[in-house]
């Protein structure tokens, strides 16, 4: 016959437990179906015959029972029962499997399902979560990295200093006509004098433009323009009085015609003549500007 009492001693006060972590202020179980984590009566696997607990397995809560009519069959001393996700619903199943079992069984399965609910929650939550991943890096690697990058710019330097160099010697064709190097790297230079250039050509534009818009300069006006818009106005003019001549000739025509004919002298026949305009024309001598002259 299995007794709890014994088994307590012996495992609990005297002899040594495996499950046992002691510290300086309380006594720890690592037994996987300890339902609290003490090492204490209550709550002992292996001082109980009649013990239940909370386990996950993958996501999923179960409850594991141990009964003293099984304790013959190792293979079948524990009994499991898969609990619903649902928090309100595992907690009932909880209570109908547990209904005859001592109230702290059946308070602390209850309170150990809470905890595994609640962070199976908080890792459901972390993994949508964007999280920082931890690569280890090796400091051989990155020694190698920074010698071959150092290396890389000493030699990317010499190379534009030596083109640099063979550029101006053929700019002053110190070698004539024999080129050793890539054609390439002259045109590329020449496209950047152009580019240069073209630039410099444009700012200059620019400032001369801006310098032109704000000056200002007097310009003289011959008198043979001014003449020359004297005679379009009078030209306006004298067209003006034409036109308004020649609607008053037909006015005239129109009333002789409703007129009754009389029998003195018939009009004379042939087209009307009309008066020209009048115009004045201003003789200016230069006479005093010449006394002038003549005297100095």
């Amino acid at each position: 016959m299995q007794s709890d009492d014994i088994v307590w001693d012996t495992l609990g006060n005297k002899q040594f437990c495996s499950f046992k972590i002691k510290t300086k202020t309380q006594n720890f179980c690592r037994n996987e179906f300890n339902i609290t984590g003490l090492c204490n009566r209550s709550s002992c696997p292996l001082a109980n015959s009649q013990y239940a607990t909370i386990k996950e397995e993958k996501g999923q809560c179960y409850l594991y029972m141990k009964a003293i009519e099984r304790a013959a069959f190792p293979n079948r001393l524990w009994e499991r029962v898969r609990l619903s996700k649902n928090y309100e619903k595992a907690l009932e199943e909880i209570d109908e499997n547990l209904i005859y079992w001592p109230r702290f069984i059946r308070h602390k399965c209850k309170q150990r399902f809470t905890k595994i609910t609640q962070y199976l929650i908080r890792i459901r939550k972390l993994t949508l979560k964007r999280q920082r991943k931890l690569v280890p890096l090796s400091k051989k690697v990155e020694r190698r990295e920074k010698r071959r990058e150092e290396k890389a710019l000493i030699a990317a330097q010499l190379d534009n200093a030596i083109e640099k160099e063979l550029l101006e010697r053929l700019k002053k064709e110190t070698y004539g006509d024999i080129y050793n190097f890539p054609i390439h790297a002259f045109d590329k230079a020449l496209q950047q004098q152009e580019a240069e250039s073209e630039s410099d050509s444009d700012t200059e534009k620019n400032e001369k433009e801006e310098e032109d818009s704000n000056k200002r300069e007097f310009v003289e006006v011959d008198e043979s323009d001014l003449s020359d818009f004297e005679d379009m106005d009078k030209l306006g003019t004298s067209s003006e009085e034409e036109e308004e001549e020649a609607t008053s000739g037909e006015e005239e025509e129109g009333e002789r015609n409703d007129q009754p004919k009389s029998k003195g002298k018939a009009p004379l026949k042939g087209p009307v003549r009309r008066k020209r305009p009048y115009i004045e024309i201003e003789y200016e001598q230069e006479t005093e500007l010449l006394s002038k002259s003549k005297a100095t």
